[in-house]
């Protein structure tokens, strides 16, 4: 089974693919979709979708997990990731990708125990649960690990 964790963003999409085999987790891939500030914002988003269906075909997901989206603040950022989670369910639907979304403390509740862990405790036990040799960067490409770990975590 192949399950690929989403962090959606506009700027920076984290993106994590993981392989179950007999209970083994296998880290496939890691990254990020990156998209420059300046071209239109219908241009960033066909850049992400594009580039989740190249990584879609190269690595066939089983599952997708995305982190819900939560912002109290800034409504400007959140427009835009809404923009991108809408490319994200349209991509995983044209491919019949069952999608699963978690929250923040969701996430860091099946990965460290506690739903209050920092980003530092959550990068360490991704390192710690896949058998890194070093913690993954940039943040969202971890982010997008821990998310499908947590996916495979409640699966079981």
């Amino acid at each position: 089974m192949i399950v690929t964790g989403i962090d959606p963003g506009l700027a920076r999409l984290g993106y994590g693919v993981c392989r179950v085999d007999r209970g083994v987790i296998t880290p496939i891939c890691y990254g990020c979709i990156e998209t420059p500030a300046g071209p239109r914002p219908g241009e960033r988003l066909v850049e992400i979708y594009t580039s989740l269906q190249s990584l879609f075909e190269r690595y066939p997901p089983d599952a997708l997990a995305m982190e819900k989206l939560f912002f109290s603040k800034n409504t400007t950022s959140a427009m835009g990731v809404s923009e991108v989670r809408g490319v994200i369910l349209l991509a995983a639907e044209q491919r019949k990708i069952p999608v699963t979304e978690y929250t923040p403390n969701q996430i860091k509740l099946a990965i460290t125990g506690s739903g209050r862990a920092d980003k530092a405790q959550m990068q360490q036990m991704v390192a710690r649960l896949l058998h890194l040799d070093e913690i993954p960067t940039p943040d969202d490409a971890a982010d997008g690990l821990s998310i499908a770990l947590c996916h495979i975590h409640v699966m079981r």
